[in-house]
């Protein structure tokens, strides 16, 4: 256990303890940046493949999780609730509650090609590249009236 640097002022750190009582920090999350290791979620890359892998534990409804993709970006929105039966919540270390990240794509990908499935409380993703034809495609015109 590290100890307080500030024990040796014991005034000071009654004081600072009450001006910053309550979770003060964490009212400050939501503005703070994340990282992806932060967010628990790996990027897989393979020739024209995507492979996203984010931890979510606990999920019981499917309906928990929304996946949206457009272009070269991937938008997840999860919501997080661990309770067991009994049991109060005294320390936090899984994060809980209402999750969104925006990820963009290296490529853009199919919209009619992508899996998604859930095992063992990790959220697998694979999405495949739009690779385009080449060929025109030719655009009928209507007559106005």
């Amino acid at each position: 256990m590290k100890s307080n640097p500030f024990n040796s002022f014991p005034e000071w750190t009654k004081q600072w303890e009450q001006f910053f009582q309550g979770d003060f920090w964490g009212s400050f999350q939501s503005f703070l940046p994340t990282t992806k290791k932060q967010s628990g979620m790996n990027i897989y890359k393979k020739d024209n493949e995507l492979l996203i892998v984010v931890s979510l534990p606990g999920l019981e409804k499917m309906e928990d999780v929304e996946l949206y993709v457009y272009y070269k970006t991937l938008e997840i929105k999860a919501n997080i609730n661990l309770q067991f039966k009994g049991f109060e919540l005294i320390e936090e270390g899984i994060f809980q509650g209402e999750w969104e990240t925006t990820i963009p794509l290296p490529f853009a990908v199919k919209e009619d090609r992508i899996e998604a499935t859930y095992h063992n409380g990790l959220l697998f993703i694979h999405l495949h590249r739009l690779i385009p034809d080449g060929t025109k495609k030719k655009i009928e015109i209507k007559k106005g009236e």
